[in-house]
């Protein structure tokens, strides 16, 4: 598997968050997100998709998962809460991090993180940075595929050991 190491910029997103299983498809944050965000003029090529998952669902019970639907959003855009009704701001750090392009059914999403943390990083010159949040560019919507698979560019935040 090819790893390539990225520098990303430090990216202000709006988002919208939910609580529950990472293993079941539940598109209710994501379809909140892509309505705001087509009615705002942001979508792609000029603004990214990115998901967040912001816990271990292996040392986080299913229903407890937080995971965040993000676009990014571009500089001056007007961000007054009372316009845009339950959609969240931040910015996300920019830094290192390592690219690994994945292509597969979205429940298969967590064994990459699992060769990211278990084996590619145990072999690499680098380290994991917990500081920082592990972000899944989504590069289609997988209910468009022919094969109901997701393209995500998930980068991994690193560190030098």
């Amino acid at each position: 598997m090819n790893i390539a190491i990225k520098e990303l910029p430090e990216l202000e997103v709006a988002f919208v968050r939910r609580f529950g299983s990472y293993f079941k498809s539940t598109e209710d944050h994501w379809g909140r997100l892509v309505n705001w965000a087509v009615n705002n003029g942001l979508y792609p090529p000029k603004q990214s998709f990115i998901g967040i998952s912001l816990d271990n669902p292996d040392d986080v019970y299913g229903e407890n998962c937080r995971h965040d639907a993000c676009v990014t959003i571009p500089e001056g855009f007007e961000k007054e809460k009372h316009i845009h009704n339950g959609i969240q701001f931040r910015k996300l750090d920019g830094g290192q991090y390592a690219l690994y392009s994945f292509y597969d059914t979205p429940e298969k999403l967590n064994l990459a993180y699992k060769y990211m943390y278990e084996e590619w990083l145990a072999t690499s010159k680098y380290e994991a940075d917990y500081d920082r949040f592990n972000l899944e560019f989504n590069l289609n919507n997988p209910a468009e595929d022919p094969e109901g698979k997701c393209k995500v560019d998930l980068y991994v935040p690193i560190k030098n050991q």
